[in-house]
């Protein structure tokens, strides 16, 4: 296994596994940290003058995208839509993995496959109560075999509980998807899930000093909201982009306060680092210090890793698609220094504490692919370097790191695929 699956192997423990252990250490978690003055995060309405967003016309990269995409399909994707994470022993089904699918094959244009990993994910990761009646339109998070090795197999849901990326990323596909290919029910069944997105994943949470909102939750609100003064978050999950897609077709709900809050949570937790970077995880807390260090009892961690490398992802694409100022400033304050590491050193850490010390001496490529995507912006030099030295590969029908490493398949390729190719027919509410 290697060292990325591992770690993403321990993040993505059962969140009612992680209740009870969050429930001890909740309270006492960071009540020694100082006391400083948290005011209200004012969204920029101009972009700064450093942040340039690239435009990419040439479409001659394309063969490669495709045959990437369709080597992935041939190892990861089954016949019937599963899709199979390699880097792990049971060969595991995650709702991660098939909205990334979802994503992977609108942008290719392969309606089969998009049509096969949705089925499969309905049919399968439908949460269901004890009477088989549905509990919401959501996807349980974790699919697979329920025995032990060697033993005979039922395969299933393994964690009923939902992961929010998840769901996010498989509406945002479908909305896309029924504007490209003018198929009605997949909007249809978007504003479905929506409705839950928004009332299972997102919490009204009041804070001192206006910073009281709307916010989004990782998963179910039991699991993240421990105690009542306490909620654990991760940034990577805020998509703004998503959420203004979600407020032209659902203007029931005020997605576009999620919008504000996302990057009040964005700006405010990565204050947290010595570096200004996103961490994988973070501490909100009802009284100021609002945002805080988990605790080291707790399973999951505050620092730059695995899971915060999609920020940076997340915030380009509402950089690209809706010249999103806020989008820029984040970019701009927060990149910086990551970039001046790489043109000083060549090479990036996995994993950066909140002090800014690397803590292991290897890298990633699915960092690297993120950022590449945020550094077009920025630093055209830094971000062509990156893709030369990191992410091409010398043949389209190889596999970055391997042909098990499932997480980086996919966020290299969707950090290497320009978004300036996405028709604005897409992302327009006239559809």
């Amino acid at each position: 296994m290697t060292s990325s699956a591992f770690y993403r192997r321990i993040q993505r423990w059962s969140c009612f596994a992680l209740l009870g252990l969050m429930l001890n250490v909740a309270i006492t978690s960071c009540f020694l940290l100082p006391v400083r003055s948290e005011a209200a995060y004012e969204l920029p309405t101009q972009l700064p003058p450093t942040v340039t967003i690239a435009t990419v016309t040439d479409t001659t990269d394309r063969p490669f995208f495709e045959t990437t995409w369709q080597r992935y399909r041939e190892r990861f994707i089954q016949a019937d839509g599963r899709v199979i994470d390699w880097e792990n022993d049971d060969q595991r089904t995650t709702s991660e993995g098939q909205a990334y699918a979802m994503l992977r094959a609108l942008l290719i244009d392969d309606a089969e496959t998009f049509d096969q990993v949705l089925a499969w994910g309905e049919q399968n990761l439908a949460r269901r109560d004890d009477d088989g009646e549905l509990l919401d339109h959501l996807w349980a998070w974790k699919w697979g075999p329920d025995a032990a090795p060697g033993d005979a197999k039922t395969w299933g849901i393994l964690d009923e509980n939902f992961a929010t990326d998840a769901d996010i990323d498989a509406v945002t596909a479908l909305i896309m998807a029924a504007r490209h290919w003018q198929k009605p029910a997949y909007l249809n069944l978007a504003k479905t899930k929506l409705k839950d997105i928004w009332d299972f994943s997102t919490d009204d949470i009041s804070l001192e000093d206006d910073l009281s909102g709307r916010y989004l939750l990782p998963g179910p609100l039991e699991a993240f909201h421990p105690s009542p003064e306490t909620w654990y978050l991760n940034p990577s999950y805020v998509a703004p982009y998503a959420f203004r897609l979600f407020a032209q077709v659902d203007q029931r709900r005020d997605w576009l306060g999620l919008v504000d809050t996302g990057y009040r949570m964005l700006e405010e937790s990565s204050k947290l680092s010595e570096l200004g970077l996103p961490s994988d995880w973070f501490l909100l807390h009802s009284e100021a210090p609002h945002y805080r260090e988990l605790p080291a009892t707790a399973p999951l961690k505050s620092l730059y890793g695995f899971d915060a490398y999609r920020v940076w992802w997340r915030v380009a694409l509402d950089l690209v698609w809706f010249e999103s100022a806020p989008a820029g400033h984040y970019l701009n304050d927060h990149l910086s220094a990551l970039l001046e590491l790489w043109q000083q050193t060549q090479q990036l850490p996995a994993q950066i504490d909140l002090a800014g010390q690397a803590m292991v001496d290897y890298g990633a490529t699915s960092q690297y692919a993120m950022i590449y995507q945020a550094a077009r912006h920025l630093d055209t030099e830094a971000a062509e370097s990156i893709r030369e030295n990191k992410l091409m590969l010398a043949d389209p029908n190889d596999f970055w790191d391997g042909d098990s490493a499932y997480y980086t398949q996919n966020l290299a390729w969707l950090g290497l695929y320009p978004p300036e190719w996405v028709s604005t027919d897409w992302l327009s509410s006239a559809k």
